[in-house]
């Protein structure tokens, strides 16, 4: 029952203990050894929450206790010292040496890794050494007459060893210190980069950290950490993170892995063993293609996009079409993509086919499967024929119009005209009019098409002037055989208006052989 009760007791304090941390004891002045009749304050430090009321002191074999109302302590005897708050463990100890001796030498009570250590070599009373040595393992580390404290800075775990000091008040006394044993304590370990796997799949993220931590009693101490590959390739500066995240890795990513961790005064500098780490990549698979018009059905003229896309595969692919019947490339993309597009500007008919993509990255190319490209013709195109067909049916019955006209050319000189010029005798003129004078015959403006449905754009005049050779025809008009009309046949065919301007010269021309050509239309 008394076991269960005690278990009851400690379990709170042993949590308590386990998460309170360790108090340090500081030294003032800082050394250890000192003379007899000297005082030296400790100090219980390592309360950053809250100020205790009371502290406790151990010495002489942890058998004696006492306690203060501060968190100092003045010591005047030789002895180990430990300190401890209410609900924290108690300090490591601390050992001070009061002498009775000539000669000392004097060392802090802890020294860590990248600070400077100070030794003193220190004679009793008011007399002052005029030169000291200082050795360390039984060599000589200093000799001087000028500077009698011996600075270590930025010392190493190497600087370990048993020190000791010779000093001199003048040429014939020489004095030998105590020795010392100064251990050099470190500041922290060597780090261990850590990674969530060393294998990752390529495409996903991985997470390193660099773990290390700091000696109890320098907690405080700030440090900055780095991270870097193959000891070229920076990820991330110094900075005061101890962890760094890839968002994305990819197999040209694996490499030798290391971090590195440094006093932000630079003293201290450490780097993790290096970590091999080997992305994975995963294979092209199922590769297919489409098209855009969907279903291969493209427009003659138009854009044609081939997307060529694989369901599985990371890394950077190299995407390549084809057409499967003439064995032609069209086009290649590399590209870190599962999708890769290639447009046909201008689609011709010509380009109707069978196509194929394929995707490879380092595996070896994967085939889609072919996809059949329809071309069709655009409207615009459909229409040219019949476009073509209009204006080839005007012309030809225009041309077959012409040759209408020269047949009938023909036939009045072969017929008619010939007869007319026998039968017919020109007027006789005017007795007060000169047989020689000449002048042109003006003739009513005439109506040329007289089977069409007249509207007053469409009506076409012409206004003819004739000369006869050698006499004038001095009735005014022409005579009626003379007045010439359009045949029906021409009202039919469908001549432009503007045509019919040129007609009335011709058919003119055909009815009078005789008359000039320099007859005007208008």
């Amino acid at each position: 029952m008394l076991l269960w009760a005690s278990l009851l007791v400690l379990a709170p304090l042993s949590r308590q203990f386990a998460t309170a941390p360790k108090p340090v004891i500081s030294l003032h002045p800082p050394w250890t050894t000192v003379f007899k009749g000297e005082t030296v304050n400790l100090t219980c430090n390592g309360f950053h929450f809250y100020a205790p009321e009371k502290i406790k002191w151990y010495f002489g074999n942890y058998r004696k206790k006492q306690e203060t109302k501060g968190n100092t302590l003045e010591v005047h005897e030789s002895g180990e010292f430990r300190c401890q708050a209410q609900g924290s463990p108690l300090s490591n100890s601390v050992r001070l040496t009061f002498s009775t001796g000539f000669l000392i030498l004097q060392a802090p009570h802890s020294v860590f890794e990248g600070d400077t250590l100070v030794l003193r070599c220190q004679r009793r009373g008011k007399e002052k050494l005029i030169a000291v040595k200082y050795i360390w393992n039984g060599k000589i580390l200093y000799n001087s007459s000028k500077r009698l404290d011996f600075f270590i800075p930025r010392a190493s775990l190497n600087n370990s060893g048993n020190y000791q000091c010779i000093g001199s008040c003048d040429k014939i006394h020489v004095s030998k210190s105590n020795s010392k044993v100064i251990k050099i304590q470190e500041l922290f370990p060597y780090p261990k980069l850590k990674v969530t796997t060393s294998q990752p799949t390529e495409g996903n993220s991985v997470n390193l950290s660099c773990e290390t931590h700091l000696h109890p009693e320098r907690l405080d101490t700030p440090l900055h950490f780095i991270f870097f590959r193959d000891s070229r390739v920076i990820l991330s500066g110094w900075n005061n993170s101890s962890e760094l995240q890839i968002p994305i890795i990819w197999r040209e990513d694996s490499g030798l892995y290391g971090c590195g961790v440094e006093t932000v005064t630079h003293s201290i500098r450490k780097h993790s063993p290096l970590l091999q780490i080997s992305v994975q990549r995963i294979p092209v698979s199922q590769v297919s293609m489409e098209t855009n018009p969907p279903g291969g059905h493209a427009v003659e003229g138009e854009i044609l996009v081939l997307v060529c896309f694989m369901v599985e595969g990371t890394g950077i692919t190299t995407f390549s079409w084809h057409r499967e019947d003439t064995k032609e490339s069209l086009g290649r993309k590399i590209q870190r993509s599962q999708r890769a597009e290639l447009q046909i500007s201008v689609i011709k008919k010509s380009d109707a086919g069978q196509y194929y993509c394929t995707a490879d990255n380092s595996y070896g190319p994967i085939r889609s499967a072919v996809v059949n490209v329809i071309v069709k013709e655009t409207s615009g195109n459909r229409s040219s024929p019949i476009t073509a067909g209009t204006a080839g049916g005007t012309l030809s019955i225009l041309l077959l119009a012409i040759i209408l006209l020269f047949f009938y050319r023909c036939w009045r000189k072969s017929g008619d005209c010939l007869q007319e010029r026998e039968a017919g005798s020109p007027p006789s003129p005017d007795p007060g009019e000169s047989s020689h004078s000449i002048r042109p015959a003006q003739v009513e403006l005439q109506l040329l098409c007289g089977n069409v449905q007249r509207k007053e754009e469409d009506l076409v005049y012409s206004d003819i002037q004739t000369i006869q050779s050698g006499e004038a025809n001095t009735s005014g008009i022409l005579p009626k055989h003379k007045v010439s009309f359009i045949p029906p046949l021409f009202s039919l065919l469908p001549v432009p208006t503007a045509l019919y301007s040129l007609f009335p010269a011709l058919l003119l021309s055909s009815l009078h052989p005789s008359m000039p050509q320099s007859s005007t239309l208008r």
